[in-house]
């Protein structure tokens, strides 16, 4: 029994340092964005005592946070979509069906996996040049599809995997070709999977600046991670306006979060234990 007991405060004891270091800066954030600019100045560790909401009001307004918003969501939501038609199609091909080449083709996803974006990022600016695609939104969507797609691969290839193709083949022969098995049998079964990497490409796309920041060069484009932080220069003796924008872009992560966190643990589970 002691044993289990100090085993279970070994964990415990990490854990709960992770999960104070991972709120004690939200909350101090929001305390910040709560100040007005005085009370900041005399006491910046201190706990509020204004609850100034309308630093909210102002970096919402006054840094078109509203245009950033809308944005976002026009490049998450079609970004998503086609990572996970994408995705979900490859792994498929990739789980199932026999062709020449699909073990290369499933290593050569995995290299591109270990890549990060500073190493292909002038590649893939000059490549939406010649295209005439910087600052425009279908070039950020083919930038983000190009950036998540190995890993969204990988997953719904290892989800698929753990799929009995006696499903696949009965219904081939209940026939129905290619995309009727993908469409019926791959996506209702790859359900789980899919909400996970939907959620997750969504956060990732959502927090991005790197790769906004360098093709999204006209203002009213920006998405709003960019957006936000040109409330820095906007705001550089105001703090608390500052960060008022800052929780006003965290703030639907963590509802998205926090409504779709089951869902995320299962599909990740799942897709970790299968294939």
């Amino acid at each position: 029994m002691r044993r289990q007991r100090t085993a279970q405060w070994i964990v415990a004891v990490p854990m709960m340092a992770l999960a104070l270091a991972t709120i004690y800066p939200m909350l101090f954030a929001l305390n910040v964005s709560l100040k007005d600019r005085k009370g900041y100045v005399l006491d910046r560790l201190g706990v509020t005592q204004t609850f100034n909401v309308q630093n909210f009001a102002d970096a919402w307004t006054n840094a078109s946070m509203g245009r950033y918003f809308l944005n976002t969501i026009i490049v998450t939501v079609i970004s998503v979509a086609l990572l996970l038609v994408l995705a979900s199609m490859c792994g498929y091909a990739l789980s199932h069906l026999a062709f020449r080449g699909s073990k290369i083709a499933f290593l050569i996803i995995l290299a591109m996996m270990m890549i990060p974006f500073q190493v292909i990022m002038v590649p893939t600016i000059k490549v939406l040049s010649s295209m005439g695609l910087i600052d425009t939104f279908a070039g950020l969507i083919i930038a983000y599809v190009a950036q998540y797609l190995p890993f969204t691969v990988y997953f719904m290839t290892s989800y698929y995997s753990g799929i009995p193709k006696e499903m696949t083949e009965a219904a081939r022969v209940d026939g129905n070709g290619l995309f009727g098995v993908w469409w019926r049998i791959m996506v209702p079964s790859g359900k789980p999977a899919l909400i996970s990497m939907g959620i997750l490409n969504a956060l990732f796309i959502w927090n991005d600046i790197l790769i906004a920041l360098l093709l999204m060069q006209s203002p009213e484009k920006r998405t709003v991670m960019v957006g936000v932080s040109t409330l820095r220069g906007q705001y550089p003796d105001n703090v608390p306006t500052y960060i008022a924008g800052v929780m006003l872009t965290v703030l639907p992560i963590i509802v998205v979060y926090l409504v779709f966190q089951r869902q995320i643990t299962a599909g990740v589970t799942a897709g970790a234990t299968k294939g």
